[in-house]
């Protein structure tokens, strides 16, 4: 599909053929169509306003939760930068936290501001938008139990704002409308000492390290957890620790995680992980869902 953009339109950055891979944890996958950077929340309603419906739109944060596929993306790809990275207090318990924010920048903020309940965020990956999505939890904690309401761009360009019963949350899952990007929300935690709140912010660092394998090219959490299950676990039991297909590998530190060994292409990541829901399968009966998202189309021709 032959897509072209006016690149004078825009006040933000709008790259045509844009490399994917250096913006995402798995350092693999193909090029965007289009990258769009806005300056601003205007520039960002103008550029939709004039961008013909039928056009692909994905927003994308941190690149951590995701496989870019080798043959590309498709259409448009939003990237929120520092004019969506503002995290303030609006009063003792509640955050408003700009949807390109990072996890630590909401959690360190809350933490300065005495505010506890957010602790969680340090340990995902990711920013705003992505948490709000993807209903983002770890160690107890989920955005549902936090979230007060968002604001959000549709596909349209106009700007809306959804209260959290508006999101029908579910486990790693919202209602959010397709191609709608969030451009902040408002968090609610409860009053605490700063010093208690670093103290369990670090006991989750901790935990982290010791269980993650976080200084390696991985997508975070690769499955969800199924109803009475540790998606770890099941992966474990059915053989595949350590095992390799290509440049991927499972982690054998955190069986739950699929590792970027140096040369892999998003294909070796993807082939892997449905070669480990095959085997989990037969071993346990058990279906695996795919926590990371998959994105893109894959080379034509290619091994699968």
């Amino acid at each position: 599909m032959t897509l072209t953009l006016d690149q004078t339109t825009v006040r933000g950055k709008l790259t045509a053929n844009a490399p994917l891979a250096p913006l995402v944890w798995f350092k693999a996958g193909g090029h965007a169509q289009w990258l769009f950077e806005p300056k601003d929340l205007a520039d960002l309603q103008d550029f939709l306003r004039a961008l013909d419906p039928a056009v692909p739109l994905m927003a994308l944060g941190l690149g951590s939760n995701m496989i870019v596929r080798d043959g590309g993306v498709p259409g448009v790809v939003i990237r929120l930068g520092k004019a969506f990275a503002k995290v303030t207090k609006v009063d003792d318990v509640t955050l408003d936290c700009g949807g390109g924010a990072s996890g630590i920048l909401v959690s360190s903020t809350a933490r300065d501001a005495g505010i506890a309940g957010v602790e969680f965020l340090r340990s995902i990956p990711g920013t705003v938008g992505g948490f709000v999505r993807m209903n983002g939890g770890a160690y107890g904690g989920e955005v549902k139990d936090i979230l007060v309401d968002c604001d959000v761009v549709l596909r349209s360009g106009e700007l809306v704002t959804f209260g959290n019963a508006d999101l029908g949350y579910t486990y790693r899952h919202s209602e959010l409308p397709e191609g709608a990007v969030v451009v902040s929300a408002r968090f609610k935690g409860r009053s605490g000492e700063s010093a208690a709140i670093q103290a369990e912010m670090d006991r989750i660092s901790a935990a982290r390290e010791a269980s993650q394998p976080l200084r390696s090219k991985t997508g975070g959490s690769t499955f969800k957890n199924p109803e009475g299950h540790a998606a770890w676990k099941l992966v474990d039991e059915a053989g595949c620790r350590g095992l390799a297909l290509g440049g991927a590998q499972v982690s054998e530190k955190h069986t739950n995680f699929l590792l970027n060994t140096g040369d892999a292409t998003s294909e070796d990541i993807e082939n892997l992980g449905d070669e480990v829901r095959r085997r989990v399968k037969d071993k346990s009966g058990v279906d695996l869902e795919w926590e990371i998202q998959r994105v893109g189309q894959r080379v034509e021709g290619g091994r699968s």
